[in-house]
């Protein structure tokens, strides 16, 4: 099925390029701009992009199901990611004042 029209991209080349990206790395995210850039291709209307999104989030969720990753090892990950988020998540704010009006 033709998911791209202005690309000429099928569903099939869209589902081989995402299980090609989480065998690269299984934890990555995974958005429409991402799979076109490993196609080599460019979103020219974007009209196929929440078509695109509901096929990553499909194969994404049917790839893990199949994986072999115990439990543990996805808890274990997302703890990792909670802890880099409050590492750099917060640096956006330590140059901010509260008091930053001139007076």
């Amino acid at each position: 099925m033709l998911v791209c029209h202005c690309n000429l991209i099928t569903q099939k080349e869209i589902e081989d390029t995402i299980v090609g990206l989480l065998d690269a790395d299984p934890w990555q995210l995974i958005v429409p701009a991402k799979v076109y850039h490993a196609l080599a291709k460019r979103g020219r209307c974007c009209g196929c992009f929440p078509n695109v999104v509901e096929t990553i989030i499909r194969v994404t969720e049917e790839y893990h199901a199949r994986s072999a990753a115990a439990e543990p090892d996805i808890v274990l990950h997302l703890d990792r990611v909670r802890g880099l988020r409050g590492q750099f998540g917060s640096r956006r704010h330590e140059g901010r004042k509260t008091n930053h009006r001139a007076a």
